[in-house]
């Protein structure tokens, strides 16, 4: 069976670097088997892969690949508080927000682009509870914003 990071690069990917805090809070946070991600934006090399709000400047389809990328930037930040992700049992929720028009109501598809990378790499351990929010506004005028909260093996 493949590692989650073979499984990675058989989709074309790699951990990214974490991405750096914009406030005052850490990127993920580990209490017992538990770990927490801080909300992370679609950073790919320091820059965001889009800005604006969907329905308006920003498609659905970018938007998608967004959250692909805010779930890329999760993992990365799993991965440095517990260095291995093959110790992820489980993915366990997943919030989503979508910075949106108020006619858009495409939030749920939006957010599958974290959903799908997550199943993808985590395969039944990466199934999980999720929230699709839309929201006015999101840090530095990102289209999307996802945490997710996962559960390691000890």
């Amino acid at each position: 069976m493949s590692t989650p990071e073979e499984r990675l690069a058989e989709l074309g990917l790699t951990v990214p670097t974490v991405v750096p805090p914009l406030a005052a809070y850490v990127p993920a946070v580990r209490t017992g088997n538990l770990v927490f991600t801080a909300g992370q934006l679609p950073m790919r090399d320091g820059a965001l892969l889009a800005t604006g709000k969907v329905g308006a400047s920003v498609t659905a389809e970018e938007a998608k690949e967004c959250a692909q990328q805010c779930a890329l930037n999760a993992i990365a930040a799993v991965k440095a508080e517990i260095g291995d992700l093959s110790r992820v049992r489980r993915v366990v929720k997943v919030v989503g927000f979508v910075a949106s028009t108020p006619e858009f109501t495409g939030q749920p598809g939006v957010i599958n682009g974290a959903s799908e990378l997550l199943g993808a790499v985590f395969g039944d351990a990466g199934i999980h509870a999720r929230s699709a929010v839309g929201v006015p506004v999101l840090p530095l005028d990102a289209p999307v914003e996802v945490e997710i909260l996962v559960e390691i093996a000890d």
